[in-house]
């Protein structure tokens, strides 16, 4: 009966993706086949909600942290911080050197604003605009930016998937940073030196889009637009609480917001709710989003896949594939079998949460150190994930910047990171 439970819940997950739901309904299914399993094995409904509400308290605290993110990041583009870094960075991006300037200024922002989404957005979508008029093939644009949003998302001290990782890991977020930073340096170098030799190759001749003119009608470009995004990173330095250094870094931005880009009070707290969109339409394709309406549904899906957990250790679901982690770890040692387990929790649930959250449920209890955990759920579900074609954490990006389902192979980082890890186990 578990693996037809189990079947089902799959189907659910590719139904939705092929008529394009949302993934909260294929969720929501699964949560309802889940119940009726634990009352097939005798449990009682206040049972099976005590299950439900123990999974949901292990990610309860992060929610705050995810409308925090949603905050910021629309502030961000309303006080011009997103603007003024893209255009400070602008004549960097040169034919010769374009792909290699696209995987490190798509790096560098999702390090900043700890999301993949917000990333491909904007710096993305410039890129593979610029890389359009230069005449470079979307194909490699598409890899370089896929590769640098998920640099960031997975190590960034803002990234709903790494508080993920260590909320559910238990463990420091500014130490996991760091073991995150030590095991992606030599794959980081590789990929640099992959980009720059592919950007000799197939580099175009073209000249790139003028941001400058585009972006100045919407913001004043003044070097103050840069202090939220100081603020953020001097106190990442310090290792401050992530909570007080968002929030430090959103104080930064309102008087930027209201004294530089001389936004009304009112629009900038509409701007924090419902995120930013420039009146000029040519900016707004670059800039716009954030804002707390827009974490209302990666929150419900975390707490709905969290939910999961409870239900699957007190029910035993999921006993079955443990065993065969087990027997993978045996054969191939933990980090080959944790990254296997990754890819298969990916592939069945199309979204990098939940493959984070499968991978730990079916891991966990092969590693005696919970640090050593959380770098391997980084260094596997939280980066395999978008290089699977049918799972939205790759897809999504992709066509924000309109490249094809291939430009996957090219996210040389995402794929050089677990094949260096599995080499040195």
């Amino acid at each position: 009966m578990e693996w037809l439970i189990i079947g089902l819940f799959c189907a659910a997950l590719v139904l939705g993706l092929v008529l394009d739901l949302s993934m909260l309904w294929a969720l929501c299914f699964g949560l309802a086949l889940f119940w009726y399993y634990g009352r097939r094995k005798g449990f009682s409904w206040r049972d099976l909600a005590a299950m439900t509400w123990e999974g949901v308290s292990t990610v309860s605290g992060i929610l705050t942290t995810f409308l925090l993110i949603g905050v910021m990041t629309a502030l961000w583009r309303a006080a011009g911080t997103v603007s003024v870094i893209v255009c400070r960075a602008e004549d960097l991006i040169q034919p010769a050197v374009f792909l290699l300037m696209t995987f490190l200024l798509n790096c560098g922002l999702s390090l900043l604003m700890g999301t993949s989404m917000g990333t491909a957005a904007t710096m993305g979508v410039i890129c593979a605009a610029m890389g359009r008029a230069m005449g470079v093939s979307p194909l490699f644009t598409g890899g370089a930016v896929l590769a640098g949003v998920f640099f960031g998302d997975r190590c960034s001290p803002v990234s709903t998937s790494a508080l993920l990782v260590a909320t559910v890991t238990k463990t420091n977020i500014y130490e996991n940073i760091r073991a995150m930073l030590r095991s992606a340096l030599v794959p980081f170098l590789l990929a640099c030196g992959v980009y720059g030799v592919l950007g000799l190759t197939v580099g175009g001749s073209g000249k790139g889009i003028d941001l400058r003119a585009v972006f100045a009608g919407s913001f004043r470009l003044h070097w103050t637009a840069l202090i939220p995004a100081a603020v953020i990173l001097l106190l990442a330095v310090f290792r401050v609480k992530v909570r007080l250094a968002m929030t430090a870094s959103i104080l930064a931005a309102v008087p930027v917001c209201l004294f530089v880009q001389e936004l009304p009070i009112g629009e900038v707290l509409l701007c924090a709710l419902r995120g930013f969109t420039p009146a000029d339409p040519e900016a707004a394709a670059l800039v716009s989003g954030g804002g707390v309406l827009s974490m209302l549904q990666v929150s419900a899906i975390v707490c709905i896949s969290s939910s999961y957990s409870g239900l699957f250790q007190k029910t035993g679901l999921l006993d079955g594939c443990k065993r065969g982690v087990t027997r993978l770890n045996r054969r191939l040692g933990r980090f080959p079998a944790t990254l296997i387990t990754s890819v298969l929790a990916g592939m069945v649930s199309c979204n990098q949460t939940l493959a984070i959250l499968l991978t730990d449920q079916l891991c966990r209890e092969e590693y005696d150190s919970r640090p050593d955990l959380a770098l391997d759920l980084e260094d596997t579900a939280a980066i395999t994930s978008p290089l699977i074609p049918w799972c939205i954490a790759g897809t999504v990006p992709l066509t924000m910047v309109g490249a094809p389902p291939a430009s996957v192979l090219l996210a040389v980082y995402l794929w050089l990171l677990p094949i260096w890890r599995w080499i040195k186990k």
